[in-house]
Order: C-alpha cells, then sequence, then structure tokens
C-alpha cells in the first residue's frame, strides 16, 4: 500500500472559534483522527508547521512551505529500509492555497503526487468538511494517476492543476475552480479518477532554494489610474510590477509611459486580465495592450495577477538581468 506523508500549516481545517476568532488549534494527527486516518498505515508521521494564518504570510514564509514540502518528500519513512514517502499531503489555508500550489509547481521537480487541501468550515464545526476534504486528498495522493502532474489542488472531490486555480467563493464548500481549466481529476468515496492527462511539473530553473523570493507588488488598473501606484511600488523597493488591467489588457498611455520608464530601469513589468476568465492578449493602442508592449511589458496569458506575481518572482530569484525572458519562456512552453 503507497505511503502518504502529511504536512500540516493550519488554516481553517484546523481552527477552533475562541473569544478572538478563529485560530488554528488541531495538529496534523487531530486532522488524521476527525478523518479516521490515524489507524491507516498509509499515514506515515505528521510535520507541524506553525506560521499564523495563511492571509498573513509573505513570500518567505510560502518558500518555507515549500522547502518543508521538499523535505517530507526527503525524509524516509520509518520502520522501511530508508524508503521515501509515495505522496504528501498539505493542509493549508484557503486564503492563499492557489498561490502555495503554484508556487511550488515552480520550485519542486517530483513525479510524486504532492497535494493541499484544507476547509471551508473550522475544527469544531458541528458539519465540518474538512475530514472528507482529507480523506479524498489522501486517496489522490496514494494514486498513480495523480503523478507526473506536478503539485495539486483537492476541494470537494474536484483536483485541480497548480496553474490557473483560484478560490472562486468565500463560504460555499465548491470554493475552487479553474475558470476555462477546469479540474484534472475526480475523487468520490476513495475513488480517483482522471479527467485530463498528467503533465510532467515544470519548475523554473536556474532557482536556489536558499535563496530569497524578490519582492513583487501587483497593482490593480481601473478608469482613472495613473502612473501614482506603479513609481509608489518601484521606489518602495518592488523589483517587478504585476499590472492587473481591464479586458485583454488595457491602460491609459500615461501608464503605459510609465512602464516604459520603468522597464528601461531594470523593473520587469508583467500584464494579467480582472477578468476571470481568458487571456491577456495584447490588441489595442491608445494606452492598451500593443502600447504596453512596445513599452517593454510581457502578457501573462490566462495567469492571475497573483499567480503572475509568483512566477516574476520566482525568475527575478533565477537572474535579475533575465527575468522577463525566462518569464516568457516558461509560457510558451
Amino acid at each position: 500500500m503507497p505511503t502518504v506523508a502529511l504536512l500540516a500549516t493550519g488554516g481553517t481545517i484546523a481552527s477552533t472559534g475562541g473569544p478572538d476568532g478563529r485560530v488554528p488549534t488541531a495538529t496534523g494527527r487531530d486532522l488524521l483522527r476527525q478523518a479516521g486516518l490515524s489507524g491507516g498505515a498509509r499515514a506515515v508521521p505528521v510535520r507541524d508547521l506553525e506560521l499564523g494564518g495563511s492571509f498573513s504570510w509573505d513570500l518567505e514564509k510560502m518558500r518555507l512551505v515549500v522547502e518543508e514540502i521538499r523535505t517530507c518528500l526527503a525524509t524516509p519513512v520509518p520502520g522501511t529500509d530508508g524508503a521515501r514517502p509515495d505522496g504528501l499531503v498539505v493542509t493549508h489555508g484557503t486564503d492563499t492555497m492557489e498561490e502555495t500550489v503554484f508556487l511550488a509547481s515552480l520550485l519542486l521537480d517530483d513525479p510524486r503526487p504532492v497535494v493541499l487541501t484544507g476547509a471551508q468550515e473550522p475544527y469544531d464545526s458541528r458539519s465540518p468538511d474538512g475530514p472528507e476534504n482529507l480523506r479524498d486528498a489522501f486517496a489522490v495522493a496514494a494514486d498513480p494517476s495523480a503523478r507526473d502532474r506536478g503539485p495539486l489542488l483537492c476541494f470537494d472531490g474536484l483536483v485541480f492543476a497548480a496553474r490557473g486555480v483560484t478560490k472562486i467563493d468565500t463560504l460555499s464548500h465548491r470554493a475552487f475552480g479553474a475558470p476555462g481549466r477546469g479540474p484534472v481529476l475526480r475523487v468520490h468515496d476513495g475513488k480517483v479518477t482522471a479527467l485530463a492527462p498528467p503533465g510532467p511539473p515544470r519548475p523554473l530553473p536556474g532557482v536556489d532554494p536558499d535563496t530569497g523570493l524578490p519582492r513583487v507588488d501587483v497593482v490593480a488598473l481601473y478608469p482613472g489610474a495613473d502612473e501614482t501606484l506603479l513609481r509608489a511600488a518601484a521606489e518602495a523597493g518592488a523589483a517587478g510590477l504585476v499590472l492587473a488591467a481591464p479586458g485583454t489588457g488595457n491602460t491609459a498611455p500615461r501608464v503605459a509611459r510609465e512602464v516604459a520608464r520603468l522597464t528601461a530601469a531594470g523593473v520587469p513589468v508583467l500584464v494579467c486580465s480582472r477578468v476571470p476568465c481568458g487571456p491577456a492578449v495584447p490588441l489595442y493602442g491608445g494606452g492598451g495592450g500593443v502600447d504596453l508592449v512596445k513599452a517593454g511589458a510581457v502578457f501573462a496569458g490566462d495567469l492571475s495577477p497573483w499567480q503572475a506575481r509568483l512566477l516574476l518572482s520566482v525568475a527575478l530569484a533565477a537572474s535579475r538581468l533575465g527575468a522577463a525572458r525566462a518569464v516568457s519562456g516558461w509560457l510558451e512552453s
């Protein structure tokens, strides 16, 4: 039987209510017991990582989670002759799960399943969704059809690839989706069904695991937006910027002029759409996407601004001078 490890990082799935709101109190072993998994041979020793609510994390804490994932995958299973686990489940807060799973996909190169999951209801709820999500995640992590897909996100019976997954509802148990893409696997009553063929992990090459991730800021564009926030972000130390732009990726001429100034100064700029579905594509002049490309910006396809931010940060960690080229190559591969 496959062995699956657990990395518990808090989140709603481990939280209980109190006078100051919900806070994580349940350990990984508590979660296993609640899900009826504590007596199974699949769950190897648990690692608990206490970092506070995922909504308060910075890039360094997200990178630390990825390094803990790497450690879990490399740690021999007790009672074996040094065998490593066949897969890993990571419990995580839902607010930023889409970002951690994507960052893991950029930094990890391992065919074994890494499956992130969590809950919308707290550990002490009268009807928690965490136990079912955890059982589903363990089933996925132990299933051969989950291999060679990179890190995955499993929630409410659906399993999504890292790229494109996003939280689509603040309270519903059907909390995640992948607009324009859909799930790659489905799990029901412990049975995993493939909905899409696997694709090998696509980490960004040349990144030292011990290197910190440079700051990249997201700037929202809207009617009346000007260059003020772009300039302020760069002056505050952002090594790169992501524009969350209307439509297919458009803005005003004065913003395009500021983008040209920033890229000439060595600050790469990515362009994403604010629209939930469909890619950012340079189509219009007059401050639109065509002008942004002329100004040196790189269009990030159908990546959300939040995932594009991570892609640019990892590319900058690999090479400050070649970040824009690395991003373009990753998007086109």
